[in-house]
């Protein structure tokens, strides 16, 4: 409950809503049980990072058996593309580059869904007879899908998420071939 109360508090007003009595009023608990769980409010971050990268993956790539084109097609959903999930990003984004704790927290996450997209990209390749670097190309698809979210967020009337989709796709198809 913790951990959830965290995940609304950032949704609400970023990282300056992610104070200790906010997440326990929204809780409905004690300051000394985020001690007692967490160690410290930055030990409760870390964990809330945890379930937001796990919530994430579970709808962006479920498995090592994910496809590309249905990666694309829910990254810019309607699942994904709401406004508290960018403001949850943007604020553990920001407190990732200054927080120790939560970059190690992002680099597991992070490297399980670079070996879901990179097992994606093999897959697809051997599909289509190519002959791919899949690793290599892991880190610029996820940037690709990221900035593209992220740019569809921070103005949708001058790109929309399926404009952001479109290109997505056309980027990848030119590279691997068509994503079906």
């Amino acid at each position: 409950m913790l951990v959830n109360a965290g995940l609304v508090c950032l949704a609400r007003g970023g990282i300056t809503a992610f104070t200790i009595d906010n997440i326990c009023q929204e809780a409905g608990a004690s300051r000394g049980l985020i001690a007692h769980h967490f160690g410290s409010k930055d030990g409760l971050l870390a964990a809330v990072y945890a379930a937001a990268y796990r919530n994430f993956l579970s709808v962006l790539a479920p498995d090592a058996g994910i496809d590309l084109r249905r990666l694309i097609d829910t990254a810019f959903s309607e699942e994904l593309f709401r406004r508290d999930p960018l403001n949850i990003w943007l604020a553990l984004w920001g407190e990732v580059a200054i927080n120790a704790a939560l970059r190690d927290e992002h680099r597991a996450h992070y490297a399980i869904y670079l070996a879901r997209v990179e097992a994606a990209i093999a897959a697809h390749a051997a599909a289509q007879g190519r002959s791919v670097d899949a690793a290599a190309l892991a880190r610029p698809v996820v940037a690709l899908i990221d900035g593209l979210w992220l740019e569809a967020h921070i103005d949708a009337a001058g790109f929309s998420p399926a404009t952001a989709k479109a290109a997505a796709l056309a980027l990848l198809e030119a590279a691997l071939g068509p994503l079906g």
